[in-house]
């Protein structure tokens, strides 16, 4: 789950209005002439809207619309690839920055800025060749040590997707202009998948705009400058960011990639998930994809707009209602096993989220090394009172009311815990809930005491392997981030983490993923409420999405969070767009 966002309105209609009105009035002001003021804010009012639109004249297009791919997400993107982590970002990354390898829709990678690897027999050593001719967006060529650099500045600075490499990589370095070595500290299998996330920034593009920091030499390591810039060679390049708004890219005329004629010739991110307002942007034709966080009412609305279709896809994303298991009385493991039988699973999946399924635990079955043995969870009352029985709370349940944190930013989550809510009322447990913005979330669960008994999180996987989620759901490593609200701290779970994660061979891997998801299971340190059907609503009518073709076919897409939105291989056709 990743948002941050304002409940907007129609935010450039209602501004480019306000506009218009306060230039009308110092118009009358300057020259007088009412007659003469009211043309001219016409035809500013009139070209305002248009620029607002993407209605700007665009060569090859007859009917004058900008290719353009418009989404909404919960929160204006961080763009920095040493931050961002969050599925706007995600987004946003994969297209403004390049990887080394690229995920495929059947679940692996592909040579990307990397033409060919080389593993040593030990797996330690991983050498890559690298494409020659790569351009950064400034024009520089795209070598080995901006590879090195991009992977030292992540693995210094510690955030965003960085955990996935800091206890991995030993060293990495060029070994000329088109060769990178990675020297890792012990083995790991996913490291190949894992490289989707080590974004290449521009060395030299980032050390010149180098500000005062705490990272030595490299001051800020060019932090407060990729706020709202790209040091990237990526398909798409930042033109404009303003926070709380929106994220506007256009295209790299030179990415080595190469372009199709009806591909995009720019993207933007707009930061609201207010019904209202995506209905109205959809049906005036000025988005083109929702954001998945629309409620079920707001989706059949849309669904009824001319051109517009609904695309549901299953990418590894579950709604965990994550257990806080050291906070009375979510840290009695029977108490916490009462939860998971009395929640209505069946109520979840067909009536208030129709279209997702049941879990099995902790991995989605949309994911490789999902376990084949467990079984979907359903509602059994009477497992859950002999569970409850069992507690050191059965005896003083009114004394210990157990909160439950959905986010304001996702209004569907409030069904989820009104039920639970009810549902527990059934066993004499009592459920506070309580709506909480996202950034208020995100300090609350800092710290165990302050964080909820109970919290309503959708978490997606960072690379397309089981060992992306058990890593960050359940290792200790990742308590007091928004994807652990848990606390488990697990020695033993740790352990078993690592040990799997250090395993080369695939299947072998797999088959301790199986072990891990079991003994998680046992421990109840969460309520799997349903493996979501990531639904959004796009312009069908004249844009072609190629994940959303894949799916009508009945063909797997990329779990990989952000890169169903690679906005390259789209096609966007303006005179196609209903009137």
């Amino acid at each position: 789950m990743k948002l941050l966002r304002k409940d907007y309105t129609d935010f450039w209609s209602l501004k480019t209005i306000r506009e218009n009105r306060e230039g009308r009035v110092n118009m009358g002001r300057l020259v007088k002439q009412k007659k003469l003021a009211s043309v001219l804010i016409m035809l500013l009012f009139t070209a305002v809207i248009l620029a607002g639109c993407g209605g700007g004249e665009q060569e090859g297009s007859s009917s004058g619309r900008e290719k353009i791919i418009r989404i909404s997400e919960a929160n204006v993107p961080n763009i920095d690839p040493g931050v961002g982590s969050d599925y706007a970002s995600s987004i946003a990354l994969a297209n403004i920055y390049d990887t080394l390898v690229f995920p495929d829709h059947n679940g692996d990678v592909k040579p990307w800025v990397a033409t060919e690897w080389e593993i040593s027999s030990d797996g330690l050593t991983w050498t890559f060749k690298l494409r020659k001719g790569v351009k950064f967006h400034n024009g520089d060529e795209l070598t080995a040590d901006d590879v090195v650099f991009s992977m030292k500045r992540m693995l210094t600075m510690g955030e965003g997707f960085a955990y996935l490499f800091t206890e991995v990589v030993d060293d990495v370095k060029a070994l000329d202009d088109y060769t990178v070595q990675f020297k890792l500290k012990k083995p790991f299998g996913p490291f190949l998948q894992t490289l989707v996330r080590l974004y290449i920034l521009n060395k030299d593009q980032v050390v010149a705009n180098l500000a005062d920091g705490p990272y030595g030499e490299m001051g800020d390591y060019g932090k407060a400058w990729l706020i709202n810039n790209d040091a990237g060679s990526g398909p798409y390049m930042v033109k404009e960011l303003k926070k709380q708004e929106y994220l506007y890219a256009v295209k790299f005329e030179d990415y080595w990639g190469g372009w199709d004629k009806d591909a995009p010739e720019a993207f933007k991110i707009i930061g609201t998930t207010s019904p209202s307002t995506i209905r109205t942007l959809m049906t005036r034709r000025e988005l083109e994809i929702t954001d998945q966080w629309q409620t079920k009412e707001a989706l059949e609305a849309l669904d009824k707009i001319e051109g517009v279709d609904i695309n549901a896809a299953f990418t590894g994303t579950i709604l965990n209602i994550m257990l806080n298991t050291k906070k009375a009385p979510t840290d009695d493991v029977h108490f916490r096993r009462a939860l998971t039988y009395l929640f209505d699973y069946d109520t979840a999946v067909n009536n208030l989220f129709p279209g997702c399924k049941k879990t099995v635990g902790p991995i989605s079955e949309s994911l490789p090394g999902c376990s084949k043995d467990l079984k979907p969870f359903d509602q059994n009352l009477q497992k859950a009172k002999e569970e409850l029985a069992k507690s050191k709370y059965a005896g003083s349940l009114d004394k210990y009311p157990v909160e439950l944190a959905w986010i304001a930013e996702v209004p569907d989550e409030e069904k989820i815990a009104l039920m639970l809510q009810s549902n527990a009322q059934e066993l004499g447990i009592k459920v506070d809930v309580v709506k909480v913005p996202w950034l208020s979330f995100v300090d609350q669960i800092a710290k165990p005491e302050s964080t909820p008994n109970a919290s309503l999180v959708f978490v997606s996987p960072h690379y397309g392997e089981a060992g992306s989620i058990l890593e960050t759901r359940y290792h200790s490593k990742s308590t007091g981030t928004w994807e652990q609200c848990e606390w488990l701290q697990n020695k033993e779970i740790d352990a078993l983490i690592e040990d799997a994660l250090g395993t080369i061979d695939f299947e072998e891997r797999l088959a301790k993923y199986d072990v891990i998801q079991k003994k998680i299971v046992d421990l109840a340190p969460t309520i799997w409420a349903f493996d979501q059907a990531e639904k959004r609503a796009y312009q069908a009518d004249y844009i072609v999405w190629p994940a959303a073709e894949r799916i009508k076919k009945g063909e797997p897409v990329t779990p990989v969070m952000g890169y169903m939105y690679y906005f390259h291989d789209f096609k966007v056709y303006p005179d196609k767009v209903p009137h």
